[in-house]
């Protein structure tokens, strides 16, 4: 008897906040301030640290007592944005994903919670922004509408082509 192939394990994603803050630049749209100053700084710092050195980081430009800083790591662990280790009987923190991950991530997050207006009204509003202030990235939306319109084109065309069972 052959064995079930086990069901493949995405990573948990982390936990954004629901509220986006539209006048915050980058990934301070859906973290707060300081989650945002120990997000850089735990990027800069590029491997696992202990809370000391996020803090000593911090501090460079912003004061924020060390608890703060703990207490703000240890709540990022939770929400899965921050990956938590001991080491040497010292907690230390990394980043689950990169920068560039985390705001594809956090930008879906957004686009996501926008759905909820009506669709068209979305799109629409997302295109004109976007040609107000990027014409020229209109043609790689139209090319990327165009690969993924290729891409479920395929999928429904392989679909089709599937033998069917008796009937």
């Amino acid at each position: 008897m052959a064995s079930e192939p086990k069901p493949v394990r995405r990573p948990r994603l982390p936990k954004l906040q629901d509220t986006v803050r539209l006048s915050a630049d980058g990934v301070a749209k859906v973290l707060g301030d300081l989650e945002t100053r120990i997000m850089r700084a735990v990027w800069d710092l590029g491997c696992a640290v202990p809370a000391k050195q996020v803090h000593a980081e911090v501090a460079k430009t912003h004061s924020v007592s060390p608890l703060t800083v703990i207490t703000v790591l240890n709540r990022m662990a939770e929400k899965g944005i921050l990956r938590r280790t001991r080491k040497s009987d010292l907690l230390h923190y990394e980043a689950r994903m990169t920068e560039s991950e985390f705001m594809t991530h956090a930008s879906r997050h957004v686009v996501e919670g926008v759905f909820g207006f009506e669709p068209d009204a979305v799109a629409t509003s997302f295109v004109d922004v976007w040609a107000e202030r990027d014409p020229a990235r209109l043609d790689s939306l139209r090319r990327l509408i165009d690969k993924r319109i290729r891409e479920r084109d395929k999928t429904t065309d392989k679909a089709s082509d599937k033998p069917r069972g008796k009937r």
